[in-house]
């Protein structure tokens, strides 16, 4: 069983858009994961512009990849090192903990992820 980066039960992230390495609306993650997919975001727009920026397309549909486009309000897998980027910035989005991965901590403390998270209920 998956587990989040509080030691629990992995929750979903979004099933609209469906999100995930795996496309399942879980932040699974698998040796072919090479860009560790494991943080649940609420997407924003001030992330969705500092991506765009750094050449990372998360607006334009792909459907070659089952990839919808993003818009803020939207709940998605993020890469793991491209949150650290975006939070370096000042540009991180707030994530959904119960649906972050716990391979997420390999790359950032949980005191750091605490501090980006959305109250949940």
């Amino acid at each position: 069983m998956d587990k989040n980066v509080l030691g629990e039960a992995l929750a979903a992230c979004c099933f609209n858009p469906r999100t995930g390495y795996f496309r399942d609306g879980y932040c699974r993650t698998s040796g072919a994961d090479t860009g560790s997919h494991v943080l649940c975001a609420a997407i924003t727009e001030e992330f969705l512009e500092y991506t765009l920026k750094q050449g990372n397309d998360l607006i334009t549909p792909k459907p070659e990849w089952d990839f919808p486009g993003l818009q803020a309000g939207d709940f998605w897998c993020l890469c793991a090192v491209r949150w650290l980027e975006a939070e370096q910035a000042g540009a991180a989005p707030l994530l959904k903990l119960s649906a972050c991965h716990e391979r997420a901590l390999s790359f950032a403390p949980l005191s750091l992820l605490q501090a980006y998270a959305i109250a949940e209920e």
